[in-house]
């Protein structure tokens, strides 16, 4: 008895991420969380003979509300360097990219060796042929479709396109700006701008043009970064609104809250023809605008009960993970290799399936994607001692 209970308790401890709860905002937890479990949910919709659309009702996307998410989380971390720097250049800029990048990076490149070990190999039934060069640099999706080859990874490219764009235009309005002393939460909020007008831009006088389907519609331009920009700008908004407006921030968090969640379902229940223009220019902005709209309230909540704590903040920590996994190294290997033969044996693979999105996420998260970020912090602590050793008073 002994020996079996030692052997539950080391399991446990395997799976045990042990957080430092104080310094996370439970709200942004939940958000964080609740994206990644509506996408895992709408990719468990592959799985042969499930009927996955419980609870029969539509699910906001889980997308969106990781783009405006992530664009305010980075967005807070560049108004604090942008205030803090009297002259925002390539050295400040390399330093957020840097940090970035030991983020993002690593698991993407392991995965991506994953996927294509899979599906050279023969293990999930996709197209090799699509796999190129591109993938290294995320240019798979960057001004056209792509398909057949770790289709995940669009959003990804999104993400590090802006956040490799945003800070270039931010230094490009500093020293636009600069000599006729223009405040710099102007100059930022002039930067968010652009980004957020040019995508819409080019929806309206490129992409709204295309001949589109339900399919192509995502693929030729909800999906393509030139075209998704805007989304994230959103959440960079969100953020210049906390930092420079917080009282009208915390007045209207709930209104906004209710009105982004009522209007985001009347979106998802209205009837949207592909190939109508409206659909193709203003679509998909209008859901990731009504997740910008439930940001403030998300933000507010900092304490819940300790059971929903620890769930959702572990959810959030491997969510990162869980995007990575769940679709090809996972869903398209149960559903290639493993097929049910009644209604039963689908749900039981369906329940597999969450459960190794949970187990496996856990340990890259732990293992892994963690040891690096902390590799990142030991290497920044270093350089910063280098440099002012008098930081270490």
């Amino acid at each position: 008895m002994t020996i079996f209970m030692t052997f539950i308790r080391n399991v446990r401890n395997t799976f045990l991420l042990h957080p430092d709860y104080e310094s996370r905002v439970f709200g942004l937890d939940i958000m964080r969380a609740l994206a990644i479990i509506f996408v895992v949910l709408e990719h468990g919709l592959m799985l042969d003979k499930v009927n996955t659309t419980f609870p029969w009702i539509k699910l906001i996307s889980g997308v969106e509300l990781f783009f405006v998410l992530s664009g305010f989380l980075i967005g807070g971390m560049l108004i604090r360097i942008f205030e803090k720097s009297e002259s925002f250049g390539l050295r400040t800029m390399g330093n957020f990219w840097i940090r970035r990048w030991f983020r993002t990076l690593p698991n993407y490149y392991l995965v991506l060796l994953i996927n294509i070990f899979i599906v050279y190999f023969g293990i999930i039934h996709e197209d090799f042929s699509q796999f190129n060069w591109k993938f290294f640099f995320f240019l798979q999706n960057f001004s056209g479709p792509f398909a057949g080859f770790f289709w995940e990874s669009w959003s990804l490219s999104i993400e590090e396109w802006f956040y490799l764009i945003f800070p270039l235009l931010l230094w490009l309005m500093f020293l636009l700006m600069k000599a006729f002393r223009v405040q710099k939460k102007h100059m930022f909020l002039a930067a968010i701008l652009v980004l957020l007008f040019v995508p819409l831009l080019l929806r309206i006088f490129i992409a709204g043009r295309f001949m589109v389907n339900e399919y192509n519609l995502g693929a030729m331009i909800q999906k393509v970064v030139i075209y998704r920009l805007d989304s994230i700008a959103l959440g960079i908004l969100a953020a210049y609104i906390h930092r420079w407006h917080p009282a009208f921030w915390h007045r209207v968090r709930n209104a906004s809250f209710i009105v982004g969640l009522v209007a985001c379902y009347i979106i998802l229940y209205l009837h949207w023809p592909p190939n109508l223009y409206f659909t193709k220019v203003f679509r998909i902005f209008l859901e990731s605008f009504c997740c910008f709209l439930m940001l403030p309230k998300f933000e507010s909540i900092r304490k819940g009960p300790k059971v929903l704590v620890r769930f959702f903040t572990h959810i959030s920590l491997i969510s990162y993970s869980m995007y990575l996994l769940n679709l090809a190294v996972i869903a398209e290997v149960i559903n290639a290799n493993f097929p049910p033969h009644n209604d039963f044996s689908a749900w039981a693979l369906y329940c597999i399936y969450w459960g190794l999105v949970l187990i496996f996420s856990t340990l890259l998260y732990k293992y892994y994607e963690k040891p690096v970020m902390d590799l990142r912090d030991r290497f920044r602590k270093k350089t910063i001692d280098a440099v002012h050793p008098e930081k270490k008073i």
